[in-house]
């Protein structure tokens, strides 16, 4: 083949040419450094593109919950819902937003976010799931920071979140009986309901150092009562026997005693025979020998105290 010679090639022509390719080269070049610069100091995860779809925001919102980014999670969510609130992705994003705001640690948010579900699509198939969320985060709403790693007794603090808790999942098992997350609810209504019986025992144990025995009373015959099949009920009768010991109702001790026997022969208050083994017994107060010989003023008997547990 042959080319054809032109004089433009070699001249301005071609040097025009060469220019603007160049200048083009470059100016492609200049965007790809700028949009580069744009991610490296933007943060690809901290800041959300402000012209984002529907779609992309969802992936987005899915990432962050993916990899435990709550906030982020929660942030993304909500302007999902703020920018689509009729779009294909604005249910499942309230849903979401309930798990979102519990990963987070932020649970009345997230118990408002589950109301607010359950209002607006109350036949919403997965609605259990915000009934479910409530039961969660009334449990987790009221222990502190620290607690969440320094092991402690939660039934001797204030119980009502575990109440409202119990009722929550009550309120799911009701509704929503086949429900997938069923057995689980009835699992930490078991635990819980343990925690509520161990909670009455810690509060007849303070009645009794503060001398209010028929308070005392009371609260162990509620946990035999209303609290049966848990491990709280062989303390309860402990407390009943002991409560009527103090009381001078030496017949109604001896009924507890007798049924505590019967269905608790290992509890620790029960010595060889049944009988009731305590400072305060059917024969009044036992005194050591230090207390009776100081006539009272060294080694006092200590009020009782009752902290049984079945072995497993």
């Amino acid at each position: 083949m042959r080319l054809h010679y032109r004089p433009e090639m070699y001249h301005g022509g071609r040097l025009d040419l060469v220019f603007r390719q160049c200048f083009t080269r470059a100016l492609l070049l200049s965007l790809l450094v700028l949009t580069a610069g744009c991610s490296w100091f933007g943060g690809d995860d901290d800041e959300l593109v402000a012209d984002s779809g529907e779609q992309q925001l969802y992936r987005e919102a899915q990432r962050h919950l993916k990899n435990e980014n709550f906030s982020l999670a929660v942030r993304s969510l909500q302007m999902l819902e703020s920018r689509y609130p009729f779009g294909r992705y604005a249910e499942q994003a309230q849903l979401e937003l309930i798990y979102a705001h519990y990963g987070a640690y932020e649970f009345a948010a997230a118990t408002e976010s589950a109301d607010r579900f359950i209002r607006l699509h109350p036949r919403h198939p997965n609605v259990d799931y915000a009934f479910y969320m409530k039961g969660l985060a009334a449990y987790d709403i009221e222990p502190g920071f620290f607690s969440r790693f320094i092991p402690s007794d939660d039934t001797k603090r204030d119980v009502s979140h575990i109440q409202i808790a119990f009722g929550e999942f009550a309120q799911l098992l009701a509704r929503y009986p086949d429900s997938a997350y069923a057995p689980d609810a009835r699992q930490r209504m078991v635990h819980m309901r343990n925690m509520l019986a161990r909670h009455e025992i810690h509060v007849a144990n303070y009645y009794f150092r503060r001398g209010a025995y028929m308070a005392a009373l009371n609260r162990g015959k509620y946990v035999v009562e209303h609290m049966q099949q848990t491990p709280s009920v062989a303390d309860g009768l402990a407390i009943m026997a002991q409560a009527y010991l103090l009381l001078d109702l030496n017949d109604l001790a001896e009924d507890s005693i007798d049924v505590l026997c019967e269905n608790y022969p290992d509890h620790p208050n029960l010595a060889s025979g049944c009988s009731f083994d305590s400072v305060y017994t059917i024969d009044g107060l036992q005194r050591s020998w230090i207390n009776r010989a100081s006539l009272g003023l060294f080694d006092p008997p200590e009020p009782p105290q009752f902290n049984y547990r079945p072995k497993s």
